[in-house]
C-alpha cells in the first residue's frame, strides 16, 4: 500500500463497505446513500474490454444492485484489435455506454472534438508499459523507429504521442506507427521487426513472463507519468443530466470497487475470474497488486486532464486549451460530495 495506508486500513474499509453471499462483493450501503432517492432508472451500461486494469468497473456487479440498480450490462468492446480503435469513445458519446473507464487522452480529444461526454472521477495512475528492443532504452530513441499499436487513434498510440511530444519529438514525423492486434504486436516485438510495444494489462504481464523486450517507460512508477491518472470515470452527458442520483450512486459504488481492489487484490482477483472477464488469476492478481488504486481520493482529477491537454496540443492532436477542455468536459460535483462521504 502507498501513503494513505495510516488514513485507512482494512478492517475500516471492512466495516464501511462490508461483503455479502459467495462473491463476497456487496456492498452495504452507507448512512447518506440510505437517505437519497432511489436512482432516477434502474439500468446501467458500463463497457467491457480485455484491459484487466478497469478492474474495479468488472468487481462493481453487486455494489451497484445494493444502490439500487437491478439491470447491470456490459457491452463488450475487443479495444486489442485495430478495427476496435475509437469504438469506446463512440458508444459512450451515442449513449450505448452509460458510464465507464477510459484513459485520459483519448477523453480529452473527445472532448475537443464536442463528444457529450463528461469526465467523472480518477480511479488510478499507471498500467501501461512501453517495451523495446535492444535498440530503444529511452523514449528519446524512438525516434525514427517503428512502434506497434492496436490503433491509430487507440490509447496506444496517443500515450505513446503524449509522451514523445512531452520531450520534443513530433509524433506525426518522428515515429512510425503501425497497427496491428496486440497479440501480433508482441509478436513482432519478440522477432524485433517493430522497435517497440505499448501495452496495458495483462500485455505487460505476458510480455515479462515470457522475457520479451525491456521496459522503457512503467507508467505506474516513472515520472511524470506515474504522477497523473491513468483510467478516469467517463459518463455520457446526456445521461448525467437526465439521472444525477442514478450517476453520483454509480460513481459511488465504482469508487467502493476501487477501494477493494486497492485492499483486497486477492478478492478482486478472484472475482474478476468468476465473473468471466479472465481467465488469468496471475496476471489479474499482478496488476491489480502493482496498480495504485489508492490514488482516487488524494489526487486533483483536473491536474490530469490539464496535463494530458497540453501534451496533447503540442502533439497537434487538440485545438481547445486545457482551460477550455475542463470547462466543457468534466463535472467533479459527485466526486467532490462522494470523497466526503467516503472518507477515510
Amino acid at each position: 500500500m502507498n501513503g494513505h495506508t495510516d488514513r485507512w486500513d482494512r478492517r475500516e474499509f471492512l466495516r464501511g463497505a462490508g461483503f455479502a453471499g459467495a462473491a463476497g462483493l456487496v456492498g452495504l450501503r452507507p448512512d447518506p446513500a440510505l437517505a437519497e432517492p432511489p436512482p432516477e432508472t434502474n439500468k446501467i451500461r458500463l463497457p467491457q474490454t480485455p484491459a484487466m486494469c478497469e478492474a474495479p468497473q468488472y468487481v462493481v456487479g453487486d455494489l451497484l444492485k445494493a444502490e439500487g440498480f437491478t439491470a447491470v450490462e456490459y457491452i463488450k468492446i475487443d479495444i486489442a484489435h485495430p478495427s476496435a480503435a475509437g469504438r469506446l469513445e463512440k458508444l459512450l458519446a451515442s449513449g450505448a455506454i452509460d458510464v465507464g473507464f477510459n484513459f485520459a487522452a483519448p477523453v480529452v480529444i473527445q472532448i475537443d472534438s464536442g463528444d457529450p461526454i463528461a469526465l467523472l472521477a480518477g480511479v488510478h495512475a499507471g498500467c501501461f508499459e512501453l517495451f523495446g528492443t535492444a535498440r530503444v532504452r529511452a523514449i528519446r530513441d524512438l525516434k525514427g523507429k517503428t512502434v506497434a499499436v492496436t490503433g491509430l487513434g487507440a490509447a496506444q498510440q496517443i500515450y505513446v504521442a503524449s509522451m514523445v511530444a512531452y520531450i520534443g519529438l513530433d509524433p506525426r514525423r518522428d515515429v512510425n506507427f503501425v497497427t496491428y492486434p496486440a497479440a501480433e504486436g508482441m509478436r513482432l516485438l519478440s522477432d524485433g521487426k517493430v522497435d517497440a510495444y505499448l501495452g496495458f494489462p495483462p500485455d505487460p504481464q505476458e510480455l515479462r513472463a515470457k522475457k520479451i523486450g525491456r521496459v522503457v517507460v512503467n507508467s505506474a512508477v516513472d515520472r511524470p507519468w506515474s504522477q497523473y491518472f491513468c483510467c478516469m470515470v467517463v459518463g455520457n452527458r446526456e445521461f448525467v443530466r437526465q439521472y444525477p442520483v442514478a450517476t453520483k450512486r454509480a460513481l459511488r459504488a465504482i469508487l467502493k470497487a476501487t477501494d477493494l481492489c486497492a485492499l483486497e487484490p486477492q478478492r478482486a482477483a478472484r472475482s474478476l475470474v468468476d465473473g468471466g472477464f479472465t481467465t488469468r488469476y496471475d496476471y489479474a492478481l499482478q496488476t491489480i497488486k502493482e496498480l495504485p488504486y489508492d490514488k482516487w481520493r488524494l489526487w486533483d482529477p483536473e491536474d490530469t486532464v490539464r496535463f494530458y491537454a497540453l501534451r496533447l496540443h503540442e502533439a497537434g492532436m487538440i485545438k481547445s486549451s486545457p482551460r477550455k477542455i475542463i470547462a466543457q468536459g468534466t463535472d467533479w460535483r459527485f466526486l467532490n460530495e462522494l470523497k466526503k462521504e467516503l472518507k477515510g
